[in-house]
């Protein structure tokens, strides 16, 4: 673990030179990249640094321990040892689990889909406060946020609404929320008190670039058409609306929220990219899948993973059990305990996994 440490150190410290490179600042794309990577190397490293201060603190303490003739000197140094070595042991193993082999999508920039599902307006308002909850929660993480596509309803309800989050390690903290979020409540319109059920699913994409996922102009079918607002009223008198589909896999990617037909085609390529680099993904998740089935990081989006009950202010997360009685502060974007349970439960999971296969 030491040699690989040290190879981490030295390639953090390149990093961190290039960064400053003049060559490396002109091209944003690099830059962007070198500098994501160096991000995800700093927690490692420093964690190393602090490893060798306590490694040499106990290396001086054991030679006053063995070699010092002062009786209280070596007491010091004795219960010092003890601290010493009880950090020593908890930084090695933050260090193990930070060097386990990690999801290579985790430092990207993600698309996020929200459609209403069961639940006719109900659903489609739920939608609406999924979005605003991870609006909310990206605001916290000092994360950028940008509506691709949305396809609103006249109440304040999305049936479908699309946007990119951009940031420090988007996707480890978001892929967990994949799946089907059902509510529970009394709609608006209820006049008897009665409580609906309804649905929205949330799919979490990671981004692809360029270099992921090459389009070519001769898989691609572009019909540009005009915008439509809730209704179908047309908000738009030019032809800015880009609807784009990917013939080898009959994918389609409509975007319509800027008047710029330039900008709607740019939006939906960028759609395009991380939907087909998904599918991608979820292809050899399955195959993976038939030799180790995973308890949270599911594939199958129609499966239910959360509830959120509003007359018992209750949120409960199925895949682990988990259930919090906050509903009003999750929805305002306050993810990180579900967040961070369900990662633990993701490592526990791994190292179970490693154990399993080295025996």
């Amino acid at each position: 673990m030491i040699d690989l440490l040290k190879k981490i150190e030295e390639k953090h410290q390149e990093l961190t030179q290039l960064l400053s490179d003049s060559k490396v600042i002109r091209d944003q794309n690099r830059y962007k990249k070198i500098a994501r990577e160096q991000s995800e190397l700093s927690g490692i490293v420093k964690l190393y640094s602090e490893l060798k201060q306590v490694s040499k603190h106990i290396e001086e303490d054991e030679n006053i321990k063995n070699q010092s003739g002062d009786k209280e000197l070596v007491e010091l140094a004795k219960a010092e040892l003890l601290d010493l070595k009880d950090k020593k042991y908890k930084l090695e193993n933050e260090l193990k689990l930070l060097l386990n082999p990690s999801d290579p999508n985790d430092s990207k920039d993600t698309i996020v889909e929200i459609r209403a599902g069961t639940g006719g307006e109900e659903a489609a308002l739920f939608t609406a406060d999924l979005y605003r909850m991870y609006i909310r929660y990206a605001e916290k993480k000092g994360w950028k946020t940008d509506i691709l596509s949305s396809n609103p309803t006249g109440r304040g309800g999305f049936k479908e609404i699309i946007f990119s989050v951009e940031g420090n390690k988007v996707y480890k903290n978001l892929k967990y929320e994949s799946g089907v979020h059902r509510v529970q409540r009394v709609p608006e319109t209820e006049a008897s008190g009665r409580i609906h059920t309804s649905a929205s699913s949330v799919a979490i994409l990671p981004e692809a670039e360029e270099i992921d996922i090459e389009l070519n102009p001769a898989d691609l079918k572009i019909d540009v058409f005009r915008s439509s607002g809730p209704g179908g009223q047309s908000v738009n008198t030019t032809d800015s609306a880009v609807r784009i589909t990917h013939l080898p896999t009959n994918t389609v990617v409509t975007c319509q929220d800027e008047k710029s037909q330039l900008k709607n085609k740019n939006k939906a390529l960028i759609v395009l990219r991380a939907r087909l680099l998904d599918n991608a993904h979820r292809e050899q998740e399955e195959k993976i899948a038939k030799e180790r089935k995973s308890m949270v990081k599911t594939g199958d989006r129609s499966e239910k993973i959360r509830t959120y009950n509003f007359p018992q202010n209750r949120i409960t997360d199925h895949r682990i059990g988990l259930t919090l009685h906050r509903l009003e502060e999750i929805l305002n974007g306050d993810l990180d305990e579900i967040i961070e349970s369900l990662e633990k439960k993701e490592q526990e999971q791994n190292l179970s996994n490693e154990n399993v296969l080295k025996q």
